[in-house]
């Protein structure tokens, strides 16, 4: 069972249109100067898990901008835990946590694949606000967005 900020219940609770995850090995290209991934490393990781999700369901860019509106972040918040290394496997997971009308939330955990039990090593939300690809104003997320990501 995995916890998962945002969410009473755990993240395999959730409707498989809802979550996503992806696995990644640490490369020498992600570290910093202190020989551990970098932070913004984390959130390139957080972009490429939730587009992912939205390629998965067929609900990437080019399909949200024919239906008429785009998620644009609003913001992320992240809390680093603990640090990720060279060569180790981290799994990120994502998860749509709140869906309604102009707004949507993403949830992301990074943790660490050991032996024993994952090891927490970063949490993450993004606020985003759907808008009309054609003037950028906020707009209301079409219904099948609502369904197609399982709310």
């Amino acid at each position: 069972m995995t916890t998962f900020p945002g969410l009473d219940y755990p993240w395999e609770a959730l409707p498989d249109e809802r979550r996503h995850e992806l696995r990644r090995t640490v490369q020498a290209s992600d570290l910093d100067d202190l020989s551990h991934v970098n932070n913004t490393v984390y959130l390139s990781w957080c972009e490429a898990v939730a587009r992912a999700h939205a390629l998965r369901l067929d609900m990437g860019t080019a399909a949200l901008a024919a239906m008429g509106a785009v998620p644009v972040a609003r913001r992320h918040t992240i809390t680093y835990l603990r640090p990720a290394l060279l060569g180790e496997v981290l799994m990120i997971r994502t998860a749509l946590i709140e869906h309604a009308g102009l707004r949507s939330v993403r949830g992301y955990t990074i943790d660490r694949l050991t032996a024993g039990e994952p090891q927490r090593l970063v949490e993450c939300r993004t606020d985003w606000v759907w808008v009309d690809p054609v003037t950028g104003r906020p707009k209301r997320a079409p219904a099948e967005v609502a369904t197609r990501f399982g709310f």
